[in-house]
Parts: structure tokens; C-alpha cells; sequence
């Protein structure tokens, strides 16, 4: 009961951090996307509760992405008529509902793990440039843009040739002392008291708001304007608070050749994006917990499906908001569905009291979770697995920085792919069973394209039973299937199997033997 009621505490205190960092990219997602800035409110309201309650994933965060804001502002822009544009996101949510009942899920297996890993680096790496101008209080581009020509003319890093005059004291001075809170809080000092139990992000965030308020209400120079401030719609009342709500107009929407091919559109870059990011997360996750993909496609549609009907944005699994979720020390999804719960919240009965946060206290806290994500430590283990891995993690990371998520990561692939097919010609593998024994041998070079096959394999070994994994034969074992290995050695002690592995010393996993 005590371990139930801390990791309550640990999702609980994890799920306002992923709020507050959730907040601002809502509604800049939305004013990028050229929608109601509600809308990214209500995606987000979506995919936390929503597609948070049906998703078979302990950690992933849903709502709306930086990565369908040019798919999103285009269709709108040709169909020219919200009610009907939110027709497309509801058949888009019906299709990824379809593509789960054929099990399409499977593709997420075939992400290199390389490429995964640029692309968080990636994200880690445009969070720093991105947040930079929004710290200083440069506010010309929107939070959650991750392209890199900006909607301000600027580029991701020509942005910077005009900070020295866009610089607000203001925004510094707030920014600086949310950072020194964020690394005040990395120390032993703070582990070790009580106050570790209080989420950072909250207390800086606190903090930066009060600092705010203070130098507004006794008129100092350094006061921020609105634009430097987050900016949610405020009602007066609970009719106006409706309002905010759009219903989609069917009948005029079915009959929209635009509005079918831009469903079909959102539907397969929303799932393309989502199954990455669910990689990415379950890459992240310290229990090696692994999402079943098929059901995260039911997920995210059905996720859709409400967003598009209440006048929301498409939704997809976002990495920001999940990399922050398990930084923040979520254990299970009561923390993505409580930052669901908290949106709802906070936009019906205090509004106009989260307006008072400054957008450069978010934006020193997504620097840090950025950091997180593309510290040196990253780079180095990549490049310690060799150039076969090395190379399209490093391109992944400069076409992302330079394209966008998207053409990233395929990009990455298309390198990915070429290193794959040089490296891996013959792949196969052995599962048999007696009396309750199993064994998987691999019989021949083992590459990523068999990472579905040996998971398949993994998860068929019932409870109290007995595995031997036969690695000697091959001469080829790729970084995915030591990487899937490695991991299973994490859950099985929960599982009471006895786990062997045969291998030869060139073979690189943690022990020869393992029992558990």
C-alpha cells in the first residue's frame, strides 16, 4: 500500500510539470496552425485523458504536435472552413482505429534504434536553440515551432543575430532565477530533505510568477508585457466557456474531396509520428516497460475522434511532453491523464491566474529537460557502438535540426536503412519449447529487422518457467537485438524466469549468465 501511495505521489507531482510544460505549446501549436488558440487546449484535454486512459503506454503524453502544424495550417487554408477541417481530424482518428484493427502497429519495429536516438537528441537540441529567445524574452516565434524556417522569417539560428536587441531585464532576471531553483534542486542537499518531493518545475515556476507579479505591481522597468506572459483564453462564465467548443459540420464535410485527403493525410503522419514517439519513450522509460503498438494506434484515434468533435487539433504522441513526463519522475499514466485533468482545470475556473506565468520561466525548464535529452553522455555511447550506428544518428540529428521532425527522421531511415542492408544479409532465428523450457537460438547473422520477431518470441515465455538464449552461432548480432536482450534482463525478475544466455566473448551484453 505504502509503494502504491508513492508512486501516486511521484505520477501526481510528474503530472504538473508535463501541465505546465503542455500549457504554452498548446496554444502556440494552435496559433501556428492558424485554429482558435482553444483548440490546442482541447487537443491537449484529448490526448491526456483520453488517449492517456485507452493507451497501453505507462509514460507516453498525447496532445497536439509541432510536427502536423504545416499539414494543419494547409488544410485549413484550403478547405477554408473550421467545421469542416475538424471533419478531417475526426477521419483521421476513424482510420487510425482502422490501421490498429489491421495491426499496422508492426512498423514501429522498424525504426532503427539509431535513428531513435538522433531524433530525441534532435528534440533535446532544438528545445536549447528554440528556448533560448523565449528566456531572454524574444517572443517573435511561437512556443512548440520546431521547424527550422520559423513563422517570424527568421531560421533556428539566424533568430539569434537579434537577441542583443530583443533582450527584456525582465525576462532575464526571471530566467535566471529559475534556472539556479532547477539546479539547486539537482543537488545532494535537496535529495536528501524533503523537499525533493515537491516537482522543481513547480517551484520555479512559482517563483518566476511571483517575481513577475512583483515587478508589475510596483511598475518597475523590468515589468513584462503581455506577449512575454503565457496567453489562455479567459470566459467569464460557464455559456462563454462553451462557447469555446466547436462542433464539426458532417454534412457539409463529407462532401469535401479536401476534407477526405486531408484526414487520410493527418491519419498517416499522426500515426508515423505517434509509433516513433512511443520508441522513443519506451527507449527512455528506466523499467524497459514496452508498449503494444496496435493498441496505441486505437488509442491515438480515438483521441482524435473527440479532439476533432469538440473543435480540437489532431493529436499525436509528443516526445517533448513524454521526455518531461518520465524527467519529472512519472511511474504510470495517472501522470499523463492528471496533466489532462489539470488543463481541464485550469482553463474552467483560473485562466486568468495562469496568465500571470512568464513564458521565459517555461522556457529554462524546457532548456533543461532539452540538456537531458542530448547530453554528452548520449553522443558518446552511440559513437562507442561504431560508425554503423554513429553515422545515421549523427544525420538524423542535422536533418532534423535543419527540416523538421518528419523529413528528419526520414532521412535518418533512408541512412539508417543503407548501413542496415550492408551490415545484414542473412537473419534468423529458432523458438522451441519442452516442458515448460524454451530456448531461442539464432542460427544465423541477426539484424533489427528481426527486433518484432524476437519481441513476439520474448513475450510467449510464461511466468515460472525457463529460457535459454543460443547466441553462439552467429557472427553478426545487431546494437537493437543486444539493446531488446539487455532490457528483457530488466523485466524478467518481476516474472520468475530463469534466463541463460549462451554467447561468445565477442558478443557484447552485460553478464554471460543471468539467473533470475
Amino acid at each position: 500500500m505504502k509503494r502504491k501511495l508513492t508512486i501516486m505521489s511521484r505520477d501526481l507531482s510528474a503530472s504538473v510539470v508535463v501541465f505546465l510544460v503542455a500549457l504554452p505549446l498548446c496554444l502556440g501549436i494552435a496559433l501556428a496552425s492558424g485554429a482558435p488558440l482553444f483548440s490546442g487546449i482541447i487537443a491537449g484535454l484529448a490526448g491526456g485523458i483520453i488517449t492517456g486512459i485507452i493507451s497501453g503506454s505507462q509514460l507516453s503524453v498525447s496532445g497536439p504536435a509541432a510536427g502536423l502544424t504545416v499539414i494543419v495550417a494547409t488544410a485549413i487554408s484550403h478547405i477554408n472552413n473550421y467545421e469542416y477541417f475538424l471533419v478531417a481530424v475526426v477521419i483521421a482518428g476513424f482510420i487510425q482505429v482502422l490501421l490498429g484493427f489491421l495491426k499496422a502497429g508492426v512498423i514501429g519495429n522498424f525504426f532503427p534504434t539509431s535513428v531513435i536516438k538522433g531524433m530525441l537528441s534532435a528534440i533535446g537540441i532544438l528545445l536549447i536553440l528554440k528556448q533560448i529567445p523565449h528566456a531572454v524574452g524574444y517572443d517573435n516565434d511561437v512556443e512548440g515551432d520546431e521547424e527550422f524556417i520559423q513563422s517570424d522569417g527568421h531560421n533556428t539560428f539566424t533568430e539569434f543575430f537579434d537577441l542583443s536587441d530583443n533582450i527584456t531585464l525582465g525576462c532575464i532576471i526571471i530566467s535566471v532565477i529559475t534556472a539556479s531553483i532547477l539546479l539547486l534542486w539537482e543537488t545532494k542537499f535537496i535529495s536528501k530533505s524533503k523537499l525533493r518531493t515537491i516537482p522543481a518545475a513547480l517551484i520555479a515556476v512559482l517563483a518566476g510568477t511571483l517575481v513577475s507579479y512583483l515587478m508589475n505591481y510596483f511598475r518597475h522597468d523590468a515589468a513584462l508585457e503581455q506577449k512575454h506572459l503565457v496567453n489562455l483564453p479567459v470566459s467569464k462564465n460557464i455559456y462563454q466557456f462553451a462557447d469555446n467548443f466547436t462542433i464539426p459540420d458532417f454534412v457539409g464535410g463529407f462532401k469535401m474531396a479536401a476534407v477526405w485527403t486531408a484526414g487520410i493525410t493527418i491519419a498517416i503522419v499522426a500515426s508515423l509520428e505517434s509509433l516513433l514517439s512511443i520508441e522513443a519513450t519506451d527507449k527512455l522509460d528506466p523499467q524497459k516497460r514496452l508498449t503494444p503498438l496496435n493498441r496505441e494506434l486505437y488509442a491515438q484515434g480515438f483521441g482524435n475522434i473527440v479532439s476533432g468533435s469538440l473543435g480540437g487539433l489532431p493529436i499525436t504522441a509528443v516526445i517533448v511532453r513524454s521526455s518531461a513526463n518520465i524527467m519529472a519522475g512519472a511511474q504510470t499514466k495517472i501522470s499523463a491523464i492528471s496533466h489532462g485533468v489539470l488543463l481541464l482545470i485550469s482553463v474552467m475556473f483560473f485562466p486568468a491566474l495562469l496568465n500571470y506565468i512568464p513564458l521565459s520561466t517555461l522556457a529554462v525548464i524546457l532548456i533543461f529537460t532539452g540538456y537531458k535529452l542530448a547530453k554528452p553522455a548520449v553522443f558518446k555511447e552511440v559513437y562507442n557502438k561504431g560508425y554503423d550506428s554513429f553515422i545515421p544518428f549523427i544525420v538524423t540529428i542535422i536533418a532534423i535540426v535543419f527540416s523538421d521532425l518528419l523529413k528528419g527522421i526520414a532521412i535518418g531511415m533512408f541512412v539508417g536503412m543503407i548501413y542496415v542492408f550492408k551490415s545484414n544479409m542473412h537473419l534468423s532465428m529458432l523458438f522451441t519449447e519442452s516442458n515448460n523450457n524454451y530456448l531461442i537460438r539464432f542460427i544465423k547473422d541477426v539484424s533489427f529487422f528481426n527486433k518484432a520477431t524476437l519481441r513476439k518470441y520474448l513475450a510467449s515465455v510464461p511466468k515460472n518457467s525457463n529460457l535459454i538464449i543460443d547466441m553462439r552461432k552467429p557472427v553478426f548480432i545487431d546494437d537493437d537485438i543486444v539493446e531488446i536482450i539487455n532490457e528483457y534482463k530488466v523485466t524478467v525478475s518481476t516474472q520468475q524466469i530463469h534466463l541463460e544466455i549462451l554467447k561468445d566473448v565477442h558478443q557484447n551484453l552485460n553478464s554471460t549468465t543471468t539467473n533470475i
